[in-house]
């Protein structure tokens, strides 16, 4: 009997025929009987392969080199395992560098810092988006569309032209003070470049539109005959608005307070350009640690810490969401 025979009788009946006579288009979209992939699959599986590439993978090789001494060398820290007398594996894990984020002050005092700063400015965010986001979606339906696109219009410029822009704003003779000075609101210019102001108003400016999309996508889709049946109970503009407007738009809130408070905290551009030298982020103080102390494993292990910052409480909320969803059904 022939290998080829043998192969075939292996095989569970009927997959040789399959194999024959199905496409490969008809097999990657299920086509094919319980032998093929089903599309339902393929579309889970893109967002997890992309994951696994361009998160996952670059996060474990941090992790690695978060646990490594510093060499002056080419990269710049010890290996973390490597063969001693050809006979057998030592590996060294330095703790010493997370050990170290805990009880130095600079570090202590950025991750604080930058929590804060990104507290206040995704506050603020919110101050100012939701009116914009209200407006939007109780325009006529015509109206809808060229505001949203008036939204997104930043987006078309670079992310650093439009910080420098900001320089040119602020700085003592820029436009804001002359502007200021001019309607006699005060004589003299404002200190207002290099300041933790400086940092929250590029903030707020650099990730309004994070906070004003999903918020408009929560209040569009918001049935006005509710806000209708309150008034007609006898129910105050104002009140129907804390009972009624803003508890259907919480999903809205969450997600917008999450897509600018996440990407604040470990911002370096705004904080570099329009802050101060005693402003102080994590992501400046990782960019020192990289770039001018050329410690990698310092700033990998501080890299990891601020991950886990935002990774749990995201974890955290959600199982809590889940409960409150089950519970609610």
């Amino acid at each position: 009997m022939s290998s080829q025979n043998m192969d075939a009788d292996k095989v569970p009946d009927g997959w040789m025929q399959n194999i024959r006579t199905c496409s490969l288009a008809r097999w990657l979209t299920g086509q094919c009987g319980r032998w093929g992939l089903q599309g339902r699959s393929l579309t889970v599986m893109v967002p997890y392969i992309w994951l696994l590439v361009l998160f996952l993978a670059p996060f474990l090789i941090v992790f690695k080199i978060s646990f490594s001494e510093i060499r002056i060398a080419i990269p710049p820290y010890a290996p973390l395992y490597e063969m001693v007398e050809s006979t057998y594996l030592q590996i060294t894990l330095n703790m010493a560098n997370y050990q170290r984020l805990f009880t130095d002050a600079l570090y202590v005092n950025s991750y604080l810092s930058s929590l804060k700063i990104a507290l206040v400015s995704t506050v603020l965010t919110l101050l100012v988006g939701y009116p914009i986001a209200y407006g939007m979606a109780r325009a006529p339906k015509t109206w809808r569309l060229p505001l949203l696109m008036l939204v997104i219009l930043p987006f078309w410029t670079s992310f650093l032209i439009r910080v420098y822009a900001w320089i040119g704003i602020l700085k003592p003779e820029g436009f804001l003070n002359m502007f200021l000075m001019w309607v006699g609101v005060i004589d003299d210019p404002l200190i207002m470049l290099h300041t933790d102001i400086a940092v929250y108003i590029g903030i707020v400016y650099s990730y309004l539109p994070f906070m004003i999309l999903p918020l408009y996508s929560s209040l569009e889709k918001m049935d006005h005959s509710l806000l209708e049946a309150a008034s007609d109970l006898g129910c105050p503009p104002h009140q129907a608005f804390w009972k009624v407007t803003f508890p259907l738009s919480l999903p809205g809130v969450i997600a917008g307070c999450f897509l600018v408070f996440i990407p604040a905290v470990g911002e370096f551009v705004i904080p570099d350009l329009l802050g101060g030298s005693s402003t102080l982020m994590i992501g400046k103080t990782l960019w020192a640690e990289f770039f001018n102390n050329r410690d990698w494993p310092l700033a990998s292990a501080a890299a990891v810490i601020l991950l886990l910052m935002l990774v749990v409480p995201i974890v955290w909320f959600q199982k809590i969401q889940s409960r409150r969803n089950a519970l609610g059904e």
